[in-house]
């Protein structure tokens, strides 16, 4: 007869990570040893510094509270197939919060001793486990909780995937052998290599490969003169040939070849001279198993001459991310090379667009990025955001100046947007005479935000400050760089406007740890993760590194990564939040990719249980960083 608590405890189970990682007997044998516990509303289930218990528990219905330090203030909540208690499991030592039934709840307790060997064994469980364990930390993605069960580091951001990245794969070759004896005259040998369309014809003697000859060759020996085309072979091949094993991958095929200085590889049997050779490798043979490789294609771009040929160039650039993304390539290094790729494909288009121009540039000028890609975080592709700042000229220029580069902006946003990047709905490029400004009309413009601080100009400061320089004179953004960070100094009550208008983004989920979704319009239900989780982050990040008056940082992960070394005390929590954006970056990139928009607006209903659990394991440190910055420069003073 069946136990029927048991099996429904399975049903329950099975439905929510990491039991959904197990098999449906795994689950049932574990559930026949599970306690049933039932807690009234504010009832302790363990309290800060108690002695961990024999098991950890999941939420069957209600929720429990974790607070720490004897405060009110909740850390977090669990509500129905959440789980916690997890301490004994990973690590010998008290519970660090406390945990209190928020509400009338059941329990399941599941015995440490009884499920340690799922754990052990099955790596995807270890892995949620350590997950959500590091979760209730300060750091959802500590490295102090790193290799508890496996090694593993968490959220598929483990730098042990970076080899990916080397084309570690084997390296396609040509099979057909086309081949020659020594005494084969040179005239011989180019009659076939024209007829059979090849570079290379492979010297061999009893089969074996004793030397290569390449059309190179022929022009250097035989066209140059040195030679007669009556030559044999063995006078003009190169010898010993070089040769590799069949298994041979992408990146040593470049090394080699590099090495040597040679345009074609030998493969043989087991790699020597000594065994039948299988296969002739070339140069071209290595581009083409390249194919996506960042270096291939940023020379392709530079190759453009005309702005449609860059465009199928970006859609490679998005199937390389994706790629990046399905191997778990950190995101860390993902964003660099995407960041890169899409330099190269904006500097491009200003060649091109220079070139459009009946003469060169008057005076110096600087291209900026603003907004995600100002901030090295623009993966999908959005719409444009970006200025034109150009060194001052006496008054009589003033006019042919600023049109000489409206015209120019003009055709390089027309350029971007050809090869996929829309135009911005609010105008703001640099094709815009209010975005296309000489340097000291740029700076009265920067004094004005800062010395007016209504709400467009906090509006218009956030978006501005984020810039980088895509193209043009580093000396001219530098110059309006300094500005910006001695005009802020000298009026540091905009600090404050600077922290009122952070502090305006919307809470990611509401007290009840439940998402908070957009109420109305297009969006209806849907949550928003660029102004709910994303926007607070990157404003803490901006006005905390403008208090420090650092520049040339606009990357947010990389300012709380600096703030990090400026404020030791708070080196914790401002690596806890370089680590969240990263996670919330890869998260919104991957929601792009697979719905093929932005990203920034998630169906929840889409979600598994697994992912709305990481998604809520970054918001932690939100709230921390919000209370900071509000701390610091107490923004109550304006109201």
């Amino acid at each position: 007869m069946k136990n029927t608590i048991s099996h429904r405890v399975a049903d329950f189970l099975k439905n929510f990570p990491p039991f959904t990682f197990l098999n449906q007997k795994d689950i049932e044998i574990l559930s026949e040893q599970i306690s049933i516990i039932y807690k009234e509303k504010d009832s302790v289930i363990f309290a800060e510094n108690e002695e961990t218990h024999s098991s950890f528990y999941v939420v069957h219905k209600g929720a429990v509270a974790l607070r720490k330090n004897q405060k009110n203030d909740i850390l977090d909540m669990c509500d129905e197939g959440d789980i916690f208690g997890l301490r004994p499991l990973i690590a010998n030592e008290n519970y660090k919060m406390e945990a209190r039934a928020y509400e009338e709840s059941i329990l399941y307790a599941i015995p440490i001793s009884i499920f340690r060997p799922y754990a052990l064994e099955n790596e995807a469980v270890g892995n949620f486990l350590i997950q959500s364990f590091a979760s209730n930390t300060n750091n959802p993605y500590s490295k102090s909780h790193r290799g508890k069960l496996y090694g593993e580091t968490l959220a598929g951001d483990s730098l042990e995937t970076d080899s990916k990245l080397l084309d570690i794969h084997p390296v396609k070759y040509s099979k057909k052998i086309v081949t020659c004896s020594s005494i084969t005259t040179a005239k011989a040998i180019a009659e076939i290599m024209t007829k059979k369309n090849v570079g290379a014809v492979l010297v061999v003697e009893d089969k074996l490969p004793i030397g290569i000859i390449t059309d190179k060759d022929l022009r250097n020996k035989i066209v140059t003169g040195e030679y007669p085309i009556t030559t044999s072979a063995s006078l003009i091949m190169t010898s010993p040939v070089i040769t590799y094993p069949k298994k041979l991958t992408t990146t040593q095929a470049q090394m080699a070849m590099m090495k040597s200085n040679i345009s074609h590889i030998c493969l043989t049997k087991d790699g020597t001279p000594n065994t039948k050779a299988v296969g002739i490798l070339s140069k071209h043979d290595v581009m083409v198993s390249l194919g996506n490789n960042p270096a291939v294609l940023i020379k392709a771009v530079k190759r453009a001459k005309k702005y449609k040929e860059i465009k199928p160039i970006r859609a490679s650039i998005m199937q390389l991310l994706q790629g990046y993304l399905d191997q778990n390539i950190p995101i860390t290094l993902t964003s660099k090379i995407i960041t890169e790729l899409n330099d190269v494909c904006i500097q491009q288009v200003i060649d091109i667009s220079l070139k459009k121009m009946s003469t060169p540039p008057p005076v110096k000028f600087a291209w900026l990025a603003m907004g995600s890609q100002g901030r090295s975080e623009q993966l999908l592709q959005t719409d444009q955001d970006n200025a034109l700042v150009y060194e001052d000229v006496p008054e009589e220029l003033k006019e042919k100046t600023k049109k000489y580069f409206l015209e120019l902006a003009t055709h390089v946003n027309k350029g971007l947007f050809e090869i996929g990047y829309d135009y911005c709905p609010a105008e703001m490029m640099a094709s815009n005479p209010k975005w296309c400004l000489s340097l000291g009309e740029w700076k009265k413009l920067v004094h004005h935000w800062i010395t007016n601080t209504g709400k467009d100009e906090v509006l218009l400061s956030f978006i501005f400050f984020d810039y980088s320089l895509s193209y043009g004179d580093s000396e001219v953004a530098n110059n309006l760089s300094d500005y910006i960070l001695e005009d802020i100094k000298a009026n540091p009550v905009f600090y404050l406007h600077l922290v009122s208008g952070a502090l305006q983004s919307p809470s990611p989920t509401g007290f009840f740890r439940e998402f908070l979704l957009e109420q109305d319009g297009a969006n209806k239900d849907s949550f928003d993760i660029k102004r709910r989780a994303l926007m607070p982050l990157s404003d803490a990040a901006r006005v905390l590194i403008l208090s420090h008056a650092v520049k040339s940082i606009s990357n947010t992960p990389e300012r709380f990564e600096k703030l990090a070394e400026l404020e030791p005390h708070n080196r914790e929590l401002y690596l806890a939040c370089s680590y969240s954006y990263r996670a919330l970056l890869k998260f919104r990139t991957k929601q792009g990719l697979l719905h093929n928009d932005s990203g920034q607006y998630i169906a929840l209903g889409d979600l598994t249980k697994l992912e709305k659990i990481k998604l809520k394991s970054t918001f932690k440190t939100i709230k921390e960083i919000q209370e900071i910055i509000s701390i610091r420069f107490n923004p109550s003073n304006i109201l």
